[in-house]
């Protein structure tokens, strides 16, 4: 049998057919014109059941992200497994609108929710002369965003914390993508995000809106005076998160932003 053949006949039934080969070329460093040349040779009996193996994993709703465990976000590499979220194209768009928006002068900067660290690693790449803290609750998380850390060669201060509860000082900007889908809506879920990746990190009380209510609530004690809060948000979410943020700063403005979709996704404050 060819490799095009058994490739087509183990994907026949997938939705995203990509994501073998997006397994099999990272786990065995291929480029794309190694896996194009490799479709026409015949497939030995030892890669045809390694394929099946991949391609069971993958039927089962496994991210391809957690087999080769890692991900891409704003062209860095993030090891990720079942500890984190695996960082979306949507986040990256939150990071660029936070470097667009504020200069390259020193600023402290606190990403709350940290998760893999993909947010505060990538304005760290980005800003060299800004002080980054990232916190999040999760003990697993914070090992894995220190490794990140070190993998990328940037410098984060990470703290356990739940939202502000152990953070001290005060910060230039606070961003924070944090779980944010209401217990109500969990049948949009994907199927391979309920079944693998963590549940902590992706619901939350009140309409997926607690989180949110903390930090709104606790802020203004950790924002320097012109202080900026910049927030990732569920698409049905802006203009209540708009609200919570214009009672606890009335003397602000508050945004909300859309993404290349055209969907409500970001929350700006300044």
């Amino acid at each position: 049998m060819l490799w095009i053949e058994a490739v087509k006949a183990l994907t026949a039934d997938f939705d995203e057919p990509f994501e073998l080969e997006f397994v099999w070329r990272n786990q065995y460093s291929l480029t794309k014109l190694d896996w194009l040349n490799l479709q026409r040779e015949l497939i030995s009996e030892a890669d045809l059941e390694q394929l099946k193996v991949i391609a069971k994993r993958l039927q089962q709703h496994e991210p391809p992200q957690y087999i080769v465990g890692w991900a891409e976000f704003c062209d860095l590499r993030f090891a990720v497994d079942a500890r984190v979220l695996i960082p979306r194209p949507e986040t990256e768009e939150l990071v660029r609108l936070i470097l667009v928006e504020n200069d390259a002068m020193p600023k402290r900067v606190l990403d709350i929710g940290t998760g893999s660290g993909a947010i505060a690693i990538s304005l760290a790449k980005m800003r060299k002369s800004w002080e980054l803290t990232a916190s999040d609750i999760s003990d697993d998380a914070l090992r894995l965003a220190a490794v990140n850390a070190a993998e990328n060669g940037e410098t984060v201060k990470f703290v356990k914390s739940d939202v502000f509860d152990k953070i001290e000082g005060k910060f230039d900007v606070l961003v924070s993508n944090p779980p944010y889908i209401s217990f109500s809506d969990e049948n949009e879920v994907d199927q391979s995000v309920k079944s693998y990746e963590p549940h902590m990190a992706l619901f939350a009380e009140n309409d997926g809106l607690a989180v949110y209510e903390k930090i709104a609530r606790q802020a203004r004690e950790h924002l320097t005076l012109k202080g900026r809060i910049y927030l990732e948000i569920g698409y049905k979410q802006g203009e209540s998160v708009k609200k919570l943020f214009e009672t606890y700063f009335p003397e602000k403005q508050v945004k909300v932003l859309t993404d290349s979709f055209g969907k409500d996704r970001m929350v700006c404050v300044k």
